[in-house]
């Protein structure tokens, strides 16, 4: 199967989850290829068998760049097999509402563009410490002191690869 991921990233981790999700599916046999929404306007590619989207939500939305492809490929992305991971630090939250709130980020990108994924994955995200300004580092740390994460240590990863493998999984299965 040709499986093409397309994605959104603003400080790396989006991207890190589209390439885990690229090597996952060609260890179990399947071509995937790989393009940034920020890169590229235009693609070209042998039609793919199913496509993955993936993006980050910052300050309660996705990234424009990104809305704006759905929007534009809506109707093909409509005609292919399609599933989308949406990465949050909120769906880590101890909150139930922050969680619940991160769940319903895609539903509102499919009320917006009309895309309709088959599958949807909330994938937690990182914090990047060492790639925020002043500002933003103070501003994370901040919120990662109140809901009991680590602010001390570099970076920090929240992704659950397990979970995303058993979603890609299950994704490929259904295609």
């Amino acid at each position: 199967m040709k499986l093409m991921i397309i994605y959104a990233s603003i400080e790396g981790q989006t991207r890190k989850i589209a390439e885990h999700i690229a090597a996952h599916a060609e260890n179990k046999g399947h071509a995937a290829a790989l393009m940034n929404v920020n890169a590229a306007q235009e693609f070209g590619l042998e039609k793919p068998d199913a496509v993955i989207l993936a993006a980050p939500i910052h300050a309660a939305r996705y990234p424009t760049p990104f809305v704006d492809f759905v929007h534009r490929e809506k109707d093909w992305l409509n005609a292919l097999p399609s599933a989308f991971v949406s990465v949050t630090l909120s769906i880590h939250s101890e909150h139930d509402d922050e969680r619940a709130a991160a769940a319903n980020f895609p539903e509102a990108l499919k009320a917006e563009t009309g895309w309709r994924p088959q599958a949807i994955h909330n994938a937690a995200g990182a914090l990047r410490f060492t790639e925020y300004d002043f500002f933003k580092r103070w501003m994370m740390r901040r919120i990662a002191e109140a809901e009991g994460a680590p602010t001390d240590r570099g970076d920090v990863e929240f992704t659950d690869w397990r979970l995303l493998d058993d979603f890609v999984d299950a994704f490929l299965d259904l295609v």
